[in-house]
């Protein structure tokens, strides 16, 4: 007799990554000051905008999202305590980022999964599965008139899920769905709540630099008046 189902808790995480997005959502519309309408809009495409947009390019049926009430009911009530209650404080705020990072890694890695599971290949099943765990954020930007976070400029995020998504693919092929899931949901917790803490992020375009000719001196005045100045090795002569 089992002491615990192991669908059940996945089940508990994943509704918990629903609120957590639905809140998020949420908070976003407030940063905004919209009306109730707004809120429940944003809520919804945050929480399950992703999983709605993989099922949809799978097309295995209608998404899941739809066929479950669980879903929506949690998405919604996201998006009422958003609107009921302004969360502040450090703790509230760490919770909320430890619960998103690991419905992160869960959807990354279910996203992933249901596409093997569909016969699709190594690399599009990589795809599917980032595509399931930011894919909300990024529609939600979009419809607020924004570039996605997800974009640049932020913590690592969509790295996390991307290498959730590869290892489940790994342990999949070697027969270790159920291990895989755990692997990945608990690496991309890890390395997203790592990289809020640390501010890791990926490399800008001015970090590298690839010079393929020489310029004139001109040039080098005019882009560093467009932000990208250039390190003087000369000393200047002082005249007496």
């Amino acid at each position: 007799m089992e002491i615990f189902d192991p669908g059940a808790v996945f089940n508990a995480v994943d509704l918990a990554g629903v609120l957590a997005n639905g809140v998020l959502g949420g908070a976003v519309a407030r940063q905004l000051r919209m009306d109730p309408v707004g809120f429940l809009v944003l809520a919804l495409t945050s929480a399950l905008g992703g999983g709605v947009l993989r099922d949809t390019l799978l097309q295995a049926g209608a998404p899941v999202a739809l066929t479950n009430p669980a879903y929506l009911f949690t998405a919604i009530a996201g998006a009422f305590i958003a609107y009921a209650i302004e969360l502040k404080g450090k703790w509230a705020n760490r919770f909320l980022i430890v619960i998103d990072a690991v419905a992160l890694g869960c959807w990354a890695a279910t996203g992933t999964a249901k596409a093997l599971v569909l016969g699709l290949e190594w690399l599009p099943a990589i795809l599917l599965g980032v595509v399931t765990a930011v894919g909300g954020g990024m529609i939600r930007d979009i419809v607020v008139g924004r570039v996605p976070a997800i974009f640049g400029g932020n913590t690592l995020y969509a790295t996390g899920a991307l290498v959730a998504a590869v290892e489940m693919v790994i342990l999949y092929g070697l027969g270790l769905q159920n291990v895989g899931m755990g692997v990945a949901i608990a690496s991309c917790a890890t390395l997203c709540i790592l990289a809020r803490r640390r501010g890791w992020k990926l490399p800008g375009p001015g970090d590298f630099t690839v010079r393929l000719g020489r310029r004139s001196r001109t040039e080098d005045r005019r882009n560093s008046t467009q932000g990208w100045p250039r390190p003087r090795f000369w000393k200047p002569r002082i005249r007496r």
